[in-house]
């Protein structure tokens, strides 16, 4: 059994693809079986993704496969990007900034910006030639979005904007940045005085800080991003002046289904990967899987990813459907983050020593799961979400 068959098993049931997203899902797992598996080691060594890579997906176009013709697109449905988001988790969590670029970030220039934003950034966001990033987290802000610190003060035609930005996924290559700023510092409550501003790379006043080192995920590249009196136009303000917050709580949704696509990937390629090596591996005579304590743990495994497949099949069915699933997402987010973490120590156990060493997948995957309950919202803020909505 590999994840690859975990996920065809389930095809019967993932009623919203069709014979067109199949074929899709076979493109892309071929390209990226040519392009980026040979390679993926070395990247994770030198700690980002080439350039080189991200010109090459997007001139096979396989980036944002949901946006419109006019600019370049193919206008396909959201199973499209779901496929995408699963075939990149496949391979390994460092590809998570392409997901992050494809289906996150350049959204809200489609779904926010004029049409002179449109024309100007979406085809290039398409062929890979532009990176983009979001910019929402900041050293003392987290979840909490609404104590941003990072200002952007109107002056004239322009906003002068200041403040600092950490955790920052892209945020070394990214050519365009979606900054999450306060152009009014006094707005009570302090939320509607958040606005999101295009920030170019190059733009005087802006620079990269540090390129973060973190415990895994390592050619995904991360950075702080710094802001010292940059000087933006306001024809870059991205939507209205104060809706910034509204609109990031608004494609927080796709955020989380992304997030948590990748770490049901994920589940099922750590059983996948430790199936293979049980039934490998020799103790006292015997395959591994010959004993009862692998088989028990393996059956608990199992049946968690097959409860984290049925659920999250449900959520992006509904989501697709135009269902309201801010609860579900949030459920969907919490408990198969939460299973995928706890599912990689009993994993790498059945390795044995094997499973510490950096040539077996399931070490780096091991570290890669660690950060999947804080991305897109932290696991206690999914709960307080489903108990704000439980009426409590």
């Amino acid at each position: 059994m590999t994840a690859v068959t975990i996920l065809e098993s389930h095809k019967a049931r993932r009623t919203y693809f069709s014979e067109e997203h199949l074929m899709f899902r076979e493109s892309i797992r071929k390209f990226l079986e040519k392009e980026a598996i040979p390679h993926f080691d070395t990247w994770e060594k030198e700690g980002i993704i080439p350039r080189s890579f991200w010109e090459k997906i997007g001139k096979d176009q396989y980036l944002c496969p949901w946006m419109d013709q006019k600019y370049g697109g193919f206008n396909l449905d959201f199973g499209f990007s779901i496929i995408l988001g699963e075939e990149l988790a496949r391979v390994g969590a460092g590809l998570a900034g392409i997901g992050l670029h494809s289906e996150i970030v350049t959204p809200y220039i489609a779904s926010y910006g004029t049409e002179e934003q449109k024309k100007k950034y979406l085809p290039t966001c398409l062929t890979g030639k532009i990176i983009t990033a979001v910019a929402m987290t900041e050293p003392s802000a987290g979840s909490d979005l609404a104590q941003i610190k990072t200002s952007a003060i109107k002056d004239g035609d322009d906003y002068i904007v200041n403040g600092q930005k950490t955790f920052i996924s892209n945020g070394i290559h990214a050519d365009l940045i979606v900054l999450a700023c306060k152009t009014d510092t006094k707005a009570n409550p302090a939320h509607k005085g958040i606005s999101l501003l295009l920030i170019e790379d190059g733009t005087p006043g802006f620079s990269r800080g540090r390129k973060l080192e973190k415990v895994g995920m390592h050619s995904q590249d991360t950075a702080e991003l710094i802001f010292e009196d940059v000087r933006v136009p306001a024809a870059n303000l991205l939507g209205e002046e104060g809706k910034g917050f509204y609109y990031l709580m608004n494609k927080l949704q796709r955020e989380r289904i992304f997030s948590t696509v990748r770490s049901q990937v994920m589940a099922e390629e750590m059983l996948s990967v430790t199936l293979a090596y049980v039934k490998e591996r020799q103790v006292f005579g015997q395959p591994l899987s010959k004993f009862q304590n692998t088989q028990f743990t393996l059956a608990e495994i199992a049946t968690q990813v097959q409860l984290g497949r049925s659920l999250l099949d449900e959520v992006i069915k509904n989501y697709m459907n135009g269902q309201d699933v801010v609860s579900e997402v949030s459920m969907a987010k919490w408990w198969i983050s939460d299973m995928a973490r706890k599912i990689a120590p009993m994993c790498m156990q059945l390795h044995g020593g094997y499973g510490y060493m950096e040539e077996y997948k399931i070490a780096r995957m091991y570290r890669d799961i660690a950060a999947n309950p804080i991305f897109a919202g932290s696991n206690e803020i999914m709960k307080v979400i489903i108990a704000k909505n439980m009426g409590l």
